[in-house]
């Protein structure tokens, strides 16, 4: 079971959003000021940033970014750990009860967070989870179509009625997010666990687009033996879901 700290003094925060990044040097200034934008209608919010254990310019970059953006926030981890371990790290520290998480090389683009935003306030308390589904991938031709195949196989085991899990974009209650069992690649599962832990998923489609500088910085989920692994653990996990009990004092 994943254990967080309790949730910190938020004020009158609304969101809070966690971004990773690892070697982004070249596009920390301009997704921070999308991100800014994106979320003006939400203020107050905040934005905390993971630098990965960036061995580039990333960790100068995001300094120059918090000048003058006091809801912008930055924690470093002293060497890569992964981007789940990465997210997780973000959420640890969040004030906000509603988190979103985008990756950090633009191809993720914050002009949605609103609408996903929305649609999970709009379904209550029984909602834990609005996902991003992507169209228009700008991924090339080898990536694509070894993600179909990913999502298709993990769709017809694991029937979580998600096209694409793979999308960064999400947004959800930090404390369904607390309930997940932890592991690396969670962040690529979580509808069919959050599903797994009785709340409904949303889906919202979002357009994807080409990352704004440099190269993808973390492997792909659809190398075949870690993604097998992966499905084959979550699989086991959602069979073994036994209802929580009643509970009554006296």
């Amino acid at each position: 079971m994943s254990v967080l700290p309790a949730l910190p003094e938020s004020g009158s925060l609304r969101l809070s959003v966690v971004v990773p990044v690892r070697n982004e040097a070249g596009n920390i200034a301009a997704l921070v000021a999308e991100i800014g934008a994106a979320c003006a209608p939400l203020a107050p919010f905040e934005v905390i940033y993971v630098d990965d254990g960036s061995t580039d310019g990333t960790a100068a970059a995001l300094a120059a970014a918090r000048a003058g953006r006091p809801w912008l926030r930055v924690l470093r981890h002293a060497r890569s750990a992964g981007q789940s371990a990465a997210v997780r790290s973000g959420i640890a520290v969040v004030r906000s009860p509603v988190v979103a998480t985008l990756d950090g090389d633009g191809q993720n683009d914050p002009a949605f967070i609103p609408a996903l935003f929305a649609a999970l306030e709009a379904g209550g308390a029984g909602v834990g989870l609005a996902q991003g589904q992507r169209v228009g991938r700008k991924d090339g031709r080898l990536k694509t179509l070894q993600s179909r195949i990913a999502n298709g196989v993990r769709g017809r085991i694991l029937k979580d009625d998600t096209r694409d899990t793979g999308c960064g974009l999400k947004v959800f209650r930090r404390e369904v997010y607390g309930a997940l069992p932890y592991f690396d690649a969670l962040h690529r599962f979580m509808p069919a666990l959050v599903a797994r832990e009785g709340y409904r998923v949303v889906h919202r489609d979002v357009v994807d687009r080409p990352r704004f500088t440099g190269r993808s910085n973390y492997g792909l989920f659809d190398r075949l033996w870690v993604g097998l692994l992966d499905l084959a653990g979550v699989w086991w996990l959602i069979r073994r879901r036994r209802p929580a009990p009643a509970v009554a004092e006296g």
